[in-house]
């Protein structure tokens, strides 16, 4: 069973880090307006971050014209593989 454990735990950081890669690319698209959000692949893009976002977006209104909302989804993000990855080194070692 604890042999499972960092398996586990290192397919959940891997899959965070995925993650953050589809938001940068997010996030960096939202800069060019031309682009239209309803052709693939940026449909399923869109479709796969904003649900995210939108949580933080709740949360953090834009200000001034700028949406800052995505640097606290990125933060949440890397603390949840940060503290992921100390779990997981401390499952491998028994402790």
């Amino acid at each position: 069973m604890s042999s499972t454990v960092p398996l586990v735990v290192q397919g959940a950081i891997s899959f965070i880090n995925i993650y953050l890669v589809l938001l940068i690319c997010r996030v960096l698209l939202s800069w060019f307006p031309t682009i239209n959000w309803y052709n693939q692949p940026w449909m399923t893009l869109s479709q796969l971050t904003d649900p995210y976002l939108n949580l933080f977006r709740s949360i953090i209104p834009p200000l001034g014209g700028i949406d800052f909302s995505p640097i606290l989804a990125f933060l949440v993000l890397q603390f949840a593989a940060n503290l992921l990855t100390t779990v997981g080194s401390s499952a491998s070692f028994g402790f």
